[in-house]
C-alpha cells in the first residue's frame, strides 16, 4: 500500500472510533468503545451533554422520548435517561483515561462537567474537545488543559484557511477538524505551519482512510475501527519494517 507522502505532527495519526465500533453494536454505548479498541481503534470519539442535575453523559441526538413529547437532555436527571446512556465518569471507569477521547460539545453548558469528570479520572491531558465557535472556544483555553478543536467546514472559514490557522495558533487552540471532501495535502501542510493538528471526519472507506493518512492528517473519525486500523498497520508496519531491515 505504500507509507504516506506527508507526516503528521503526531507520532502517529489516532483512530478515532465514531461513537465507537457503531458499524457493529449500537452507537455511544459501553459495548461500542471497548468493540473499538479490540478492533484496533486508538482514539474514541462521542458527543457529551449534561443532564439538569448536572451530570455529563455521552449521546448523539441529545433528547429522548416519543414525539411530541421528547425532552432535551438539559431537561431530564441522569436516572430519567435511558440505561444505555452512559456517563462520562462511566466511561472513565470502563476505558480508563489513557485512550484519547474526542467529545463534540453539543451543549456549551457541558463544558465544566466535562472537565471535572475527565479531571477527576487523570484524562484531561487525553481529552479533546470539539466545538464550532471560536468565541466559545477562547473562553474555554482558559479554564482546561485539554485540547481544543475548532469543529467546522471550509466554506465557514473566515478569511480563509490562513488566517484561521493563524487565529487557532494565537487564541491557543490546538487543531481543526473538517469533514473529509474538505482536505487535500496543501491544506493540512497548511494548518501544520502554524502548529495546528488536523483531523478529517467521515472516514468510511479505505480509500477514504489512506487519502487522510497519506496527506498527513493527525486524526481521522470513522464508523470502522477495523478498516482503520487494517489500514493503518498496512501503511505504517511496512515503513517500520523497511527502516530495520536498512538498518
Amino acid at each position: 500500500m505504500g507509507v504516506p507522502r506527508h507526516p503528521s505532527l503526531l507520532e502517529r495519526p489516532i483512530l478515532f472510533a465514531h461513537r465507537g465500533a457503531r458499524a457493529q453494536l449500537p452507537e455511544n454505548t459501553i459495548p461500542a468503545f471497548e468493540l473499538a479498541v479490540r478492533l484496533g481503534a486508538t482514539g474514541l470519539e462521542s458527543d457529551v451533554w449534561v443532564t439538569t442535575d448536572g451530570v455529563a453523559v455521552l449521546d448523539h441526538d441529545g433528547e429522548f422520548g416519543t414525539w411530541p413529547f421528547k425532552k432535551p437532555i438539559s431537561a431530564l436527571r441522569r436516572d430519567e435517561l435511558p440505561v444505555h446512556v452512559p456517563t462520562l465518569s462511566e466511561y472513565y471507569d470502563v476505558l480508563g483515561p489513557s485512550i484519547p477521547l474526542s467529545l463534540d460539545v453539543k451543549d456549551a453548558a457541558a463544558f465544566d462537567a466535562t472537565v471535572a469528570a475527565a479531571r477527576a479520572a487523570g484524562a484531561e491531558e487525553q481529552l479533546w474537545l470539539c466545538h464550532p465557535r471560536l468565541e466559545v472556544l477562547r473562553e474555554w483555553r482558559e479554564h482546561t488543559t485539554a485540547k481544543l478543536v475548532d469543529s467546522t467546514r471550509l466554506n465557514k472559514l473566515d478569511g480563509g484557511p490562513e488566517r484561521r490557522a493563524a487565529e487557532l495558533r494565537d487564541l491557543g487552540i490546538e487543531g481543526i477538524n473538517l469533514r473529509l471532501p474538505d482536505w487535500n495535502a496543501g491544506l493540512v501542510t497548511l494548518f501544520h505551519r502554524f502548529g495546528r493538528t488536523a483531523f478529517g471526519w467521515d472516514a468510511q472507506h479505505v480509500r477514504e482512510i489512506v487519502a487522510l493518512i497519506d496527506m498527513g492528517i493527525d486524526g481521522l473519525y470513522s464508523d470502522h475501527s477495523d478498516r482503520m486500523a487494517e489500514s493503518f498497520q498496512a501503511m505504517f508496519d511496512d515503513h517500520v519494517d523497511r527502516d530495520e531491515v536498512d538498518e
